[in-house]
């Protein structure tokens, strides 16, 4: 027969808090009362009573003189009130989880919200945290309790809900799904200690690979009985207070046990149990060496690995491991300010984390992931430097003196003369855009890199092909670099080959940007070649746009069109045909009668009905008249059909 043991097995970080502070104050001769029994399990109580340590039902029978221990599952406000009133030494061992949910209890006073508290109404830590609230409170044991509750006596008001630390999480994402959706208000707060969330999780796993799952631990221990119910889904499960408890029967037949415990259940008692199965545990590790390993000091600058057990908006929760519960807040995650840990990370995935700082008094380690993987990168990055490779990395920020590169989580300057090809283009474009780069300086945090030099030795590569394969007439998809009164220079292959203004449109611009920005993806084609002193001639407007074929094609000589005046001059008014495209309507082709002055007769901005006279298309030029159609007209109607 094969024995697996869980390796969250035994106490949780509260209990185990409790458990040597407790015996700790025996051991130094203090007379101790714990109120209400330390833990659940009556081994551990009773050897505590060897001790001489006294368990009191309440507060009212605490013997006199006697140093008070509060249990990790916490109490009522009042009975602190209760205490105070005593007078005796008080040594509270809430476990930081508990104490967390109090807080809560009394934040939702103070809003006047309801508590919803998920758990069993008769354990003490659920009875704790009822009792650091005065107002409405409702505790459901599950779904259908909670889909039993009318509501809030006032329907206004906002709902606090938070679960027993112990409770299980199957069971609460049933009922924060469906609070969400009833109760559009409420504000849900994940109370489930992670050590129970790994425990249970590791109870399923392992239910799922044996033939029977014992787990030690109280018969009355609420704790113990949630990790039977998880394992007894997917195989046979038991529970036991001591090996005592184990008839030979059960292991008839079974070929592989699984063994957890619950988080009030010592080690001693786990290591007598597994001897009385008689079998040889597969691990090497004994279980007082797995449970010490589980103690195992965590320090700044230590690297573990962590399982996601709870992702929030802003921070997910890990374990580690240990007794402390791992914090990795979104932004020691990732460098992206737009990222959403949902999209980072799932419950159960593995990580590897540093330790950034500790708090052992409430058992929390603040970890990142960032500056891990940024440790991990500096050691590329300073390879990268000694043998000239090449790396990659998004540029997060410009600045007066040049880039910043992230690469392999460590920001690398790129000096501003280091970062583009010409000293005119815009470097600050480079934000938010993917580059490559050769490390030219690692020494301590001063990390300098140039984009410069890997571009440089790829357009040399594009340049010599360019060369080999250009011709006049070919066409190229080029990116504008740079604008100037006279064109705009275009990419084309690790060559800038100017387009000239007059090239860039068949209207008359003032300037390239009237058609082009910087940064451009545009089809252009070579006009001229000059090999020895390698410069390129680009076109950009095509001859299938030129308004003058479109001319020629559309408006024979003859044909009639209403079109807008666009200027007007001593001789005559200049009207629009096309864009680009302006004909003359001279002063004598406007009236039957005589005009003086053109201005009389027309301004810009009038349409006018022309007829197209005669287009000399060597210079350009176009004769319109008005008059023609007037002559054309029939006599006794003033606007009649045009005459071809």
């Amino acid at each position: 027969m094969q024995v697996i043991k869980a390796k969250t097995a035994g106490f949780c970080f509260g209990v185990d808090r409790a458990v040597r502070l407790t015996y700790r104050l025996a051991a130094e001769g203090r007379r101790v009362a714990t109120l209400g029994p330390l833990i659940h399990n009556d081994q551990c109580v009773a050897d505590l009573a060897a001790k001489g340590v006294v368990t009191a039902g309440s507060v009212g029978s605490i013997p006199p003189g006697y140093e008070v221990v509060i249990r990790s599952h916490g109490v009522p406000a009042a009975v602190y009130d209760e205490l105070a009133a005593l007078g005796s030494p008080v040594h509270d061992a809430t476990c930081p989880f508990v104490a967390k949910i109090h807080k809560i209890a009394r934040e939702a006073q103070a809003a006047g919200a309801v508590l919803l508290v998920a758990g069993d109404s008769a354990h003490p830590e659920v009875q704790g945290i009822v009792g650091h609230t005065s107002g409405e409170v409702f505790v459901f044991a599950d779904l259908a309790e909670l889909c039993g509750w009318n509501g809030p006596k006032k329907p206004d008001s906002s709902i606090f809900a938070v679960a027993q630390t112990t409770f299980q999480v199957t069971k609460w994402l049933e009922c924060t799904k469906f609070l969400k959706k009833a109760y559009t208000n409420a504000k849900v707060f994940d109370t489930i200690c992670s050590a129970t969330w790994a425990r249970q999780q590791e109870a399923e796993d392992l239910s799922q690979k044996c033939d029977l799952m014992v787990v030690i631990g109280g018969h009355h221990s609420s704790n113990t009985q949630k990790l039977v119910a998880v394992a007894a889904k997917h195989t046979r499960a038991v529970s036991v207070e001591t090996a005592a408890d184990l008839p030979p029967e059960w292991f008839a037949g079974v070929r592989t046990v699984g063994v957890t415990a619950g988080a009030s259940t010592p080690s001693s008692i786990i290591e007598e149990v597994l001897s009385s199965m008689n079998e040889e545990i597969r691990d090497d590790m004994s279980f007082e060496e797995m449970i010490d390993a589980s103690l195992k000091p965590v320090f700044g600058g230590k690297v573990v690995k962590g399982i996601v057990t709870s992702v929030q908006p802003n921070e997910i929760q890990v374990d580690i491991g240990t007794k402390h519960t791992g914090f990795v807040k979104l932004s020691e995650l990732t460098d992206d300010p737009t990222a959403r840990t949902e999209d980072l990370v799932k419950v159960g995935d593995e990580l590897d984390l540093v330790v950034e700082k500790v708090n052992d008094q409430d058992g929390i380690a603040y970890l990142s992931r960032r500056k891990l993987e940024a440790r991990k990168g500096m050691e590329e990055v300073s390879k990268a430097a000694e043998d000239g490779t090449v790396m990659e990395g998004p540029v997060v920020e410009a600045n007066k003196g040049g880039v910043v590169v992230l690469v392999k989580g460590v920001k690398v300057f790129v000096p501003r003369s280091q970062a583009t090809m010409r000293r005119d283009e815009d470097y600050t474009q480079l934000v938010k855009k993917d580059v490559r780069l050769v490390i030219t300086e690692c020494a301590g945090r001063k990390i300098v890199g140039s984009i410069n030099k890997v571009t440089a030795a790829e357009n040399a590569v594009k340049r010599e092909e360019f060369w080999a394969n250009v011709e006049e007439g070919k066409t190229y998809t080029g990116v504008v670099k740079s604008l100037t009164s006279y064109g705009a220079f275009v990419d084309v292959g690790g060559v800038d080959g100017l387009c000239h203004i007059s090239e860039l449109s068949w209207n008359r611009i003032k300037h390239p940007s009237e058609v082009v920005s910087v940064g451009d993806t545009i089809e252009v084609y070579v006009r001229g070649l000059d090999r020895e002193a390698q410069k390129v001639s680009l076109g950009y407007k095509k001859a299938e746009d030129n308004p003058w074929e479109k001319l020629r094609t559309e408006y024979p000589i003859g044909s009639t069109f209403t079109a807008p005046v666009v200027s007007i001059t001593k001789f005559g008014a200049f009207v629009r045909i096309l864009p680009g495209v302006d004909g003359l309507v001279h002063i004598s082709e406007i009236s039957n009668e005589r005009v003086e002055k053109v201005s009389d007769a027309l301004k810009v901005g009038d349409e006018v009905k022309v007829k197209l006279l005669d287009v000399d298309f060597d210079k350009k030029r176009i004769s319109l008249s008005m008059k023609a159609l007037l002559a054309d007209e029939p006599a006794g109607e003033d606007d009649g059909e045009d005459e071809e």
